[in-house]
């Protein structure tokens, strides 16, 4: 399967202090690949990297075998990756229709941006009840459907996701990653995600690189990492115990 994504190398620095070092991995068209975690692993940084927000000191980011470090964001949106950051970040005195309609600002077939405001709306009709009202008036799970939907009005070919769950309820967790299946089966999106959340991100992802401190030091199935006793220790709090917050001790020492 040929790759969408591939990112050969990279390095990505604030001042002295390096955040990603060394990353290298790739994402076949039509996956969902998970990056798992703790806090300050470099995930975000990582994200950053591939969307062009940060740029990287050394390495290679590569989409659809075009190389596209040190291009603007902007760009690589024209070439059909959107990034979903963490923290939603919608534009909050923008109405809800407004917001999705920037996050169309490139193209130039208004029919096709109205039906992919119909389809949008088919995902979270909560938004079609909300399009007159400002996004920053809505609530931490509506801001984050919208984000989402924000960033399809793109019609992109890659999705990177960061953090979709953050600070939702369970069950806005679980309706938010039924529709990232669905866009992914539906839409043929490739998706590239970064969560906390790890027994959900394996759940819906079909591989997974684990990050530490800047490098990757685990990758296989999902599958293969949710059935590993030391993944469930680390991430998924022991096997049944739905707890998936990080534990203190490093991964490493599994490994």
């Amino acid at each position: 399967m040929t790759s969408l994504l591939s990112v050969t190398g990279v390095e990505t620095s604030y001042g002295p202090v390096r955040a990603v070092q060394g990353v290298s991995f790739s994402v076949d068209r039509g996956k969902v690949v998970a990056v798992l975690g703790a806090n300050g692993a470099g995930k975000t940084t990582l994200m950053r990297t591939i969307s062009g927000t940060l740029v990287c000191s050394a390495g290679e980011v590569h989409l659809d075998g075009r190389a596209i470090q040190g291009f603007d964001p902007d760009r690589i949106v024209t070439l059909g990756l959107s990034h979903v950051p963490e923290g939603r970040q919608v534009f909050p005195h923008l109405t809800v229709s407004e917001n999705l309609r920037m996050g169309a600002y490139i193209r130039t077939d208004p029919d096709g941006v109205e039906t992919d405001l119909a389809a949008v709306f088919d995902y979270f009709p909560v938004l079609r009840e909300r399009q007159a009202q400002r996004a920053g008036l809505l609530s931490g799970g509506e801001q984050q459907m919208l984000a989402l939907s924000r960033a399809l009005m793109a019609r992109p070919r890659m999705l990177l996701l960061d953090e979709p769950s953050l600070g939702l309820s369970p069950r806005l967790v679980k309706e938010i990653f039924r529709i990232v299946k669905r866009i992914n089966a539906e839409r043929d999106v490739t998706i590239l995600l970064v969560e906390q959340n790890a027994a959900m991100a394996l759940d819906v992802s079909d591989e997974a690189h684990v990050l530490e401190n800047g490098r990757i030091v685990v990758s296989d199935s999902s599958a293969t990492l949710r059935a590993r006793t030391d993944i469930q220790d680390y991430y998924l709090g022991g096997q049944g115990s739905g707890d998936s917050r990080p534990r203190p001790r490093r991964l490493r020492a599994w490994l």
